[in-house]
Order: C-alpha cells, then structure tokens, then sequence
C-alpha cells in the first residue's frame, strides 16, 4: 500500500495579522499552491496559518476563522482531500472549521499534557476536543496529534512511548505525528522507531522529510507531511514550486 503524503499549504500572513496581505492575494495563492499539489500527486493538503506569527497560544479571533474558511473552501477546488491546522493550537477553530469545508483531519500541536513553547504553556484539551467533535457530528474528521512536538519542551523528561500511548488510547488521537526540533528539522530515527513500536495507530513524520530523506523516512512509517522542501531553497513560507512538489514525488513513489 502506498504510504500517505500530504503536501502543506503555507498561508501568507492573513487579515488581522501583524504583516497581513490582502485577502484576495493570499486566495489566488492558495488555488495555485492547492492545484500545485494535486497535479503533483499528493494525497491530501494541509493548509495552515504560518504567515500569522507570532501566534496566539489557543484562541484566534473571529477574522482568523473567517479567512482560513475562505483558504480551505479555496483549496477544495483543486480536487485534493484537505485538512487543517490552526497555529498554534485553536484546535476548536480547526475543527469548526473542517466540519463546515469538508475537511478530512486536523492537526493538533499539543493534544495532551503540556508543552514550553514560544507562545508560553500550551496544554492539551482533548476531553474538549473529542466532545466537540461528537457535538458537531464531525466523527468522520481524524485527529493527527503531534507528539514530542518541534518548537517546544516538555515540563519534565518523560519517555515518547508514554505520551503516545496517552495520545491515542486516552486521548483517543486517530494518528501520530513526529517532528523534529523545529521547522524543517529532520526527525531523530530512533525517536521515529520508538513512535513506531508504541502504537497501532498510523505514524506520519511531520517535518525534516526532503527529496533524499523521503524514502528512507517512508520505510519506517505510514506517511509523510511536507513543507519546507516544496519551497524553492527548502524555506517554509513560500509558496508551493510545482516542479519541486513533482520532483518530491517522483523520489516518494518512483
């Protein structure tokens, strides 16, 4: 079976944002990004709200939720499954907003327990999130959490085989991530083996994956997110280069 690969869609800085462009400008560049990507190959896009740094810990205001509806419903039209990912960790934004788009998934930073971050102590609230969903009827959306996630510390050193049993069996996560240290960071393949043997269920690695690593990276989990390396200098932020995305995939499934 041929592993997952979602390719993201890095939003430019959206309307109330310290560097926010205008709305329609970031709309024509997600239809490109979006068509990019399926014409490429990949499974689903992850489209996510990087340009809005520095990020709100939890909540995003109202303007943030409107504009990421209007990037999904946008992306949608290139015929890819899409998913969504509210920075840093707006998972009841996230999940609104996919059950209103068709989404498939949400990408959830910190699912469970607590994570040191820029942004100050971001802590988990899946017993939140999971009665969200139910309430919205959104069953059909699958929760991808992120464990041991870049750009963050734990409060205290705990084995990566606790937190991922917790993130599924308690917090009843449908997937896993694993990251390394920060954007762009190649995962520690131990880490990602350690990952592998504690669950079940699928593992995607979530960061660091670029046209040398991918096949190895793929032998040792069920999919991959990619950013940085569909970007011309591997730089997060730009916009999706379509020769890139299709270069990508030729590497992931010669």
């Amino acid at each position: 079976m041929s592993k997952l690969l979602i390719g993201v869609i890095h939003l430019p800085p959206l309307p109330g944002s310290p560097r926010a462009w205008p709305l329609a400008q970031t709309l024509a560049q997600v239809s490109r990004d979006a068509r990019a990507l399926a014409d490429a190959g990949f499974d689903r896009v992850m489209v996510e709200n990087f340009g809005d740094a520095p990020f709100f810990a939890e909540r995003v205001p109202p303007v943030t939720v409107a504009a990421m509806t209007a990037c999904l419903l946008a992306a949608r039209e290139a015929g890819a499954a899409i998913g969504v990912n509210v920075l840093r960790n707006d998972v009841e934004s996230a999940l609104s907003i996919a059950a209103c788009v068709g989404a498939v998934c949400v990408r959830v930073n910190v699912h469970i327990g607590a994570r040191v971050t820029d942004q100050g102590l971001v802590q988990g609230r899946a017993a939140e999130t999971l009665r969200l969903r139910r309430a919205l009827g959104a069953d059909h959306v699958a929760i991808w959490a992120d464990v041991d996630v870049k750009h963050s510390a734990p409060l205290g050193p705990r084995p990566i085989e606790g937190e991922v049993a917790d993130a599924v069996d308690r917090g009843l996560a449908d997937a896993v991530l694993v990251t390394g240290s920060g954007t762009g960071h190649a995962v520690d393949m131990a880490t990602l083996a350690a990952v592998r043997r504690a669950t079940a269920a699928p593992v995607y690695v979530a960061s660091g994956v670029d046209h040398g690593s991918v096949a190895s990276i793929l032998a040792g989990c069920d999919g991959a997110i990619v950013g940085s390396a569909l970007r011309v200098g591997g730089k997060a932020g730009g916009p999706i280069d379509a020769a890139l995305a299709e270069s990508f995939m030729r590497r992931a499934r010669p």
